[in-house]
């Protein structure tokens, strides 16, 4: 019951409140979006929390569609006072939630309280979570793509490095001599990629832009200077790939990851959330030896597009959340933080430092192996407009398809995208 009293105890006092110490067991309503491998790690860390913490706070967890169902959700229960106590939230889609005025500020307070603070994260993922100078979230992860690959196919083809890893890694030209020498060995795709779902390409192709330094948004204006001509170029380069067949064709997202587990595509880009699916096939047997890596450099330095699971405070409309509870919040949002080794275990790369830097997360593979990237990492552009499912992601998805599988060509793509985003 320490760090319950201490966590009390200075609210208390930073408030002037005046309360006993004691009191009844506080009853934290959660809403996550975690599915699949993440969201039976996130079950787990959630019996742990109520086991360690019984008698004083409980979480009472449910789990929602992934997505637009979600925030829309959200939305419309904060309006009414109804959203939960706490909630999981991408970062992307903070800028938006601020505009709506659907989340409360984690005040200067609240980080002394749970104990954490910037220097517990990396530069990009607490500029994330901030907003005019203000947090409205504690980042947990980041989650990145990757590269995964099949080490018996790559050593067969000659392209498996003798650290481990893909040879080639460094260059345009590298690259695709790795994956030419892979289709010459007779593999049927030698990348794998979600190309029927412009949603999803939206993380490569935004990788490959953050290579060349290039920018969705300069101030309010989409695609300014030469950034159109950087799009163009991460275009061309994908649907170079597919017209070679080095990449697979119209492949949604549970294709991809069958092509891979099946042996038929030799590499693929996928998310760090895919890391459980691996692990445990290989445990049954029923896997390849594998590995996973940060992005091939296509262009002048590493670049990854990244985005954050985080925890916010819903700002409930009509409802003054007692001192009680939100110690209890703060609580929740900083033990999970501080316990989230098991979280990386579901791949992805835990926002607070100290546990990437324990020895435990430097003994896990392949996280350890893909947690640089976390000072490549670039996230979706701070506006109202970007982030998972937003309107930024929905018009350029429309013609990603299309051009990455050859139908519409790269310079047309881009006039058109350019032409979208300024009707937003």
């Amino acid at each position: 019951m320490a760090n319950w009293y201490r966590l009390t105890k200075a609210l208390v006092l930073a408030t002037g409140l005046m309360t006993s110490a004691a009191h009844a067991q506080e009853t934290v309503v959660w809403w996550d979006f975690l599915a699949g491998g993440d969201g039976v790690r996130m079950k787990q860390l959630i019996s742990d929390f109520n086991a360690a913490h019984q008698g004083e706070i409980k979480i009472d967890a449910t789990t929602l569609e992934w997505g637009t169902p979600f925030y829309s959700k959200v939305q419309t229960s904060a309006a009414v006072g109804e959203a939960p106590d706490v909630m999981t939230y991408h970062a992307s889609r903070i800028p938006l939630a601020v505009k709506q005025g659907i989340l409360q500020e984690i005040t200067p307070q609240d980080w002394n309280t749970m104990g954490l603070g910037k220097d517990d994260y990396a530069a990009a993922t607490w500029d994330a979570v901030t907003v005019d100078g203000k947090q409205y979230a504690v980042p947990l992860d980041t989650h990145p793509i990757v590269l995964y690959y099949n080490k018996d196919l790559l050593a067969k083809a000659g392209v498996l490095g003798d650290d481990g890893k893909p040879k080639g890694m460094d260059s345009r030209e590298g690259f695709e001599a790795t994956l030419q020498a892979l289709k010459d060995s007779g593999v049927k795709f030698p990348l794998g990629s979600v190309t029927a779902d412009g949603n999803f390409m939206f993380r490569t192709i935004y990788s490959l832009m953050g290579q060349q330094d290039g920018e969705l948004m300069t101030g309010n204006e989409f695609l300014a200077g030469d950034n159109a001509e950087k799009l163009q170029n991460a275009l061309s380069v994908l649907q170079d790939w597919t017209k070679k067949g080095l990449q697979s064709t119209y492949t949604d997202y549970p294709a991809t990851v069958a092509l891979f587990t099946s042996g038929e595509a030799a590499m693929m880009i996928n998310g760090v959330w895919e890391v459980p699916t691996m692990t445990d096939l290989q445990k049954e047997g029923k896997l390849f030896e594998w590995g996973a890596v940060e992005l091939p450099v296509i262009f002048d330095h590493p670049s990854t597009y990244a985005d954050s699971h985080t925890f916010a405070i819903p700002a409930n409309k009509g409802e003054k959340m007692t001192a009680e509870k939100r110690a209890a919040v703060l609580e929740v949002i900083s033990w999970i933080s501080r316990n989230s080794l098991l979280w990386a275990t579901a791949g992805h790369i835990p926002a607070y430092a100290p546990v990437t830097a324990s020895a435990d997360y430097k003994a896990m593979e392949p996280n350890a192996t893909y947690s640089s990237l976390t000072s490549n990492m670039i996230f979706d552009p701070k506006t109202p407009l970007a982030g998972i499912a937003g309107p930024i992601f929905d018009v350029m998805s429309t013609y990603f398809v299309p051009t990455l599988n050859g139908e519409m060509e790269p310079a047309e793509a881009v006039e058109e995208i350019k032409l979208g985003l300024e009707d937003l």
